[in-house]
């Protein structure tokens, strides 16, 4: 029996890996359509989905299943290349190795993942820090799955339903205002920490139950996931 699922988003909210994904974007439009990209659309909290489907038609190009799949085939290469490189070029935020590891003591805690990032990719990115392993990723919601982030809180609490029953509470962990809709979306208990570009009052003001300055004070952590 799951008593608390607890949901992290991950880059800005457990690692900073300081513009990789743009860099990644770029390779994916040459290899695939020969294009150069000439801009990015904000894309904190937003959904691969979003973001790839924005960026084709910027470009100029109808944003059709396919090659949006092959855009993301090029994603996961382009990430699975550069992980080994991963720790040098960004980090992981202070507490997070340390909060991860004291939830998995916690009896009925499950932690997975909401996260705009594909899955493969939330992988490469996490791994690459050693955070994985703490995270069921079978259970998350990715940024594959819909361009509406409480879509992927949805599925996600629905795959831990069906695995582990019905959660007594969910709570979603994130650093943008999405991040807090989506938990708000669903009577999910919203943490947001101010470690991305948005700032207390920003994130009290889209709903958050908690915010905090980040994950270094494990036991303020611990207090408002085990509210």
């Amino acid at each position: 029996m799951t008593n608390r699922l607890v949901l992290w988003d991950i880059d800005q909210t457990l690692i900073d890996l300081r513009g990789a994904g743009r860099d990644w974007y770029a390779r994916a439009l040459s290899e695939v359509l020969g294009l150069t990209l000439t801009g990015f659309p904000p894309f904190f909290g937003r959904t691969e989905r979003a973001i790839t489907a924005e960026i084709l038609t910027t470009h100029g190009v109808e944003p059709d299943e396919e090659l949006i799949k092959k855009m993301w085939a090029a994603l996961v290469t382009a990430s699975e290349q550069a992980m080994p490189a991963l720790a040098e070029r960004g980090l992981a935020l202070p507490g997070a190795a340390e909060v991860l590891a004291a939830l998995a003591t916690r009896a009925g805690v499950v932690q997975s993942l909401v996260t705009g990032n594909l899955r493969e990719i939330a992988w490469h990115k996490l791994a690459a820090f050693d955070l994985h392993a703490h995270l069921d990723f079978d259970l998350g919601g990715y940024g594959s799955l819909s361009a509406y982030r409480p879509d992927l809180v949805q599925y996600a609490i629905e795959v831990a339903q069906a695995r582990h029953g019905k959660p007594d509470s969910v709570v979603v962990i994130g650093d943008t205002p999405h991040d807090i809709d989506a938990a708000l979306a669903h009577d999910a208990i919203a943490i947001g920490v101010t470690t991305g570009r948005f700032d207390e009052t920003t994130l009290r003001d889209a709903g958050a139950h908690f915010v905090l300055p980040g994950l270094s004070d494990t036991s303020a952590v611990l207090a408002a996931v085990l509210a």
